[in-house]
């Protein structure tokens, strides 16, 4: 089995680089040693933040290097205003914003951003529209290779609601920093239509631009799990502004189980993804440590990754992975979540057969079957796994996915098909 190494992406900030038992135990031995009685102030502020809607960054601008698949057209705004739609999991009672610039090489200037609870399309509840500041400013300026978080604001935000963050871009800003497959529609308007209740846009599109997480603050809040993956947790063949990706269907199962109160979960799949190639999106096993160990709050995590690896090596011979590299990936990303006592879950792989070639093949279902008995037979590795090839699969053809689930490219499930993949998580595992 290949030995595989990962790149260290330091954290943003020390605490956040602690897992949430280890920074309050390390508050509560500063409180003993000291007397501080603030130490108690200090611990609860920290526990009570978390991540309640994120999207993995991605470079806009990377090729991918599939023969016949042209590079992205270049792209830029220029005095535009971009209303970017979110269902947040959990609610609270302040926010703040994270804006990207990771994979731009110049830096991005922001006019002006805004968030307010979304009422449909385009349109906002303007009652409720923020200013958020970025040390105290409203314009803020990103460096190349960056990210930075706005101040908290006060808003009001109850769970499973809708919120719409508005960016302006007064002065020509080149797209490097994205979220390519949102799965919802998101607007753009000319000028500054920051506090604006609604406006009719110029286009859609359905891509999220250097917004890429939301924290709330809450008195009741516990723990955040993490849904990473590729296409198949980002959502390909959902219905866009359905909701009804697996993430989003589980989101809902634990907003109403009052066992979970103070959990939220986010999507952090990217669609292309891979283990151990870069392809569409950092490879996995160098995001893992900012999507997933980096998410603010952060206590479990549900892995489902590695089709990619095993379907592009068809079309890219020299990046052939084999069933032990994958396996050798998902170890690195077990022992980093366990290392950060993140509670971490493998998600078995789904049945493809069907899947056009040279993506799909007898090597390739021969790898899917050894990752998949790896991770039955290794539970021990992880806090659990998630059966989903067993919920999915056809009784009457075990290789193919169900007819009723499939979006009709046999490798990725319609909204019934990720809405079963939802159900197939047992809710005990995070209580």
């Amino acid at each position: 089995m290949r030995d595989i190494t990962t790149k260290h992406i330091p954290p943003r900030s020390w605490p956040e680089a602690l897992t949430r038992r280890r920074f309050f135990g390390f508050v509560a031995a500063a409180c003993l040693a000291t007397g501080l009685s603030a130490c108690d102030d200090d611990r609860d502020e920290a526990r009570r933040l978390q991540a309640t809607w994120t999207a993995s960054p991605q470079n806009y601008n990377e090729a991918v290097p599939v023969p016949g698949v042209p590079p992205p057209e270049p792209q830029s705004f220029q005095d535009q205003s971009i209303r970017q739609v979110m269902r947040v999991s959990a609610g609270g009672e302040k926010v703040r914003v994270r804006v990207s610039n990771l994979f731009g090489t110049a830096p991005v200037t922001l006019g002006g951003v805004h968030i307010a609870r979304g009422t449909g399309g385009a349109s906002i509840n303007a009652t409720t529209d923020t200013v958020l500041r970025f040390n105290g400013q409203e314009s803020v300026t990103v460096p190349a290779g960056q990210e930075v978080w706005s101040d908290e604001a006060s808003f009001s935000l109850p769970s499973q609601t809708d919120v719409a963050v508005t960016v302006y871009v007064p002065q020509t800003t080149p797209v490097a920093t994205v979220h390519s497959q949102g799965q919802r529609t998101i607007s753009i308007a000319a000028g500054n239509a920051l506090g604006r209740a609604t406006f009719t846009p110029t286009e859609t599109r359905q891509s999220y631009y250097w917004v890429t997480g939301i924290d709330v603050r809450a008195d009741d809040a516990r723990g955040v799990i993490v849904a990473f993956g590729d296409s198949i947790t980002d959502g390909t063949g959902a219905t866009v502004d359905a909701l009804n990706r697996y993430p989003d269907f589980l989101a809902r199962r634990v907003a109403a189980d009052p066992a979970l109160k103070g959990f939220s979960v986010v999507n952090q799949g990217i669609g292309g993804n891979r283990v151990l190639n870069d392809v569409i999106g950092t490879r996995g096993v160098e995001r893992f440590q900012r999507d997933v160990l980096g998410t603010t709050g952060v206590t479990h995590t549900l892995i489902l990754l590695g089709i990619n690896d095993i379907g592009f090596g068809g079309f890219v011979p020299a990046q052939t992975v084999t069933a032990d590299d994958i396996i050798a990936g998902l170890q690195t990303m077990v022992d980093q979540a366990k290392a950060r006592d993140v509670e971490v879950f493998l998600g078995t792989l789904l049945p493809l057969e069907g899947m056009a070639a040279p993506y799909y093949g007898q090597e390739a279902e021969a790898k899917r079957q050894a990752v998949n008995a790896w991770i039955r037979a290794n539970t021990a590795q992880a806090k659990g796994i998630i059966d989903f090839e067993a919920a999915m699969r056809d009784p009457a053809a075990p290789l193919r996915m169900r007819p009723e689930y499939d979006s009709g490219d046999h490798l990725h499930p319609n909204g019934t098909g990720y809405e079963a993949m939802a159900n197939a998580i047992d809710l005990g595992l995070f209580r």
